[in-house]
Parts: structure tokens; C-alpha cells; sequence
């Protein structure tokens, strides 16, 4: 998709310094892409305290059993 934006050009210029980006197509996805992950996250741990485990639930078991299919 191809929008025109004004931004900031310092803030750009020492944008791409920081993530060693060469373009500002490819800083803006990844500004996006960051923006969206912690909205995520966000969201996740919106669900803390909320999940709740059957109470014979052994996690060290379902641990175990997983590296032993390794």
C-alpha cells in the first residue's frame, strides 16, 4: 500500500541511525509491527489472573513429557 505521510525528518533520520534501517519504508513497517506486537502483549496480560488450571493440572509433568519427545 502507498500513503503519503509527513513525519518528523529529524526524528526519522535518528530513527533509521538507531535501527540501522536503509529505508523509511522499512522503518515505518517495522514501527508498525512493533506497535501491533505491544498492543498484543498488551492485551495478554490484560488476561492475568483471569486464566484459571483444572486443579490436578501438573505443568512439571506436561514439562517433562514434552522433552522427552524431543
Amino acid at each position: 500500500m502507498q500513503i503519503t505521510i509527513n513525519l518528523d525528518e529529524s526524528l526519522l533520520k535518528e530513527a533509521l541511525q538507531l535501527t540501522n534501517l536503509n529505508t523509511q519504508e522499512e522503518l515505518v513497517n517495522l514501527a508498525v509491527q512493533e506497535l501491533v506486537r505491544s498492543r498484543r502483549k498488551k492485551n495478554l496480560l490484560d488476561l492475568a489472573g483471569q486464566i484459571h488450571f483444572a486443579p490436578d493440572f501438573d505443568h512439571k509433568a506436561l514439562r517433562e513429557n514434552r522433552h522427552a519427545a524431543d
